[in-house]
């Protein structure tokens, strides 16, 4: 029940989310419609329109790829198949089905070839390739196999795929906050830095005392950040 709204809070994010599964494209893409991975017409809606296979796949916005469809574009070599799934996975809404734990592997680097950050969930044995190519990978803790938990680098307890965009909220939330104290140092601390500088190139007595310095230094710019951590995003 959680997962549509996860869903949406994480495109509202900015996060992309790729179903990659062994079903059926029709049940694969059911579900998706279901859970708002997609949220337009496919190719395969397309296909049904009149537009032949080829001109509905480069039309779409929202495609379904099936196994079959990765295994013919890599006939044509390696570089070939690669170029074709990069130009897939540009697309805004994606579902693979009939997907093998090899095609998994292959659509995991085909996002990280574009400039993505990618996690990848899963629960089988037969994810836990990709899982463990993924810049993160992440398994299900109760209905996870034991080889997907080794090759991932994060265990949900509660198989809740809502809290994954839990903790990204608040991985950026600690980002943000560490961003912030950086630059509030950096810029407190650069005038107080200068009198010792002086001090050690070209001898000029410090106006105040080492204790005060530590003093100055030390008290006003310890309590401003205080609030920082705890903003509300």
């Amino acid at each position: 029940e959680s997962v549509p709204f996860a869903i949406k809070k994480c495109q509202s994010a900015g996060i992309k989310v790729i179903m990659v599964t062994g079903d059926q494209p029709p049940t694969a893409a059911a579900i998706a419609k279901q859970i708002g991975i997609i949220t337009m017409k496919t190719n395969e809606d397309l296909k049904e329109e009149g537009f032949d296979a080829a001109e509905a796949l480069e039309r779409a916005k929202a495609i379904v790829i099936h196994g079959d469809m990765i295994v013919k574009a890599y006939e044509d070599g390696e570089e070939e198949g690669d170029r074709t799934l990069d130009r897939w996975c540009q697309k805004k809404q994606i579902v693979f089905a009939r997907t093998t734990p090899a095609q998994k592997l292959l659509i995991v680097k085909a996002n990280q070839r574009l400039g993505a950050i990618v996690g990848v969930t899963g629960d089988g044995v037969n994810d836990s390739p990709a899982i463990k190519q993924g810049d993160i990978g992440i398994s299900m803790g109760i209905s996870g196999s034991d080889v997907t938990k080794d090759a991932a680098d994060m265990i949900l307890l509660n198989d809740d795929f809502g809290s994954i965009v839990d903790g990204v909220e608040e991985g950026r939330k600690i980002f943000d906050n560490l961003k912030k104290t950086i630059v509030y140092l950096l810029t407190s601390n650069m005038t107080e830095i200068w009198p010792f500088i002086a001090l050690v190139i070209i001898q000029i007595p410090l106006p105040l005392s080492n204790i005060f310095m530590l003093i100055i230094a030390s008290v006003p710019t310890s309590i401003p950040p205080f609030p920082s951590p705890t903003k509300k995003q």
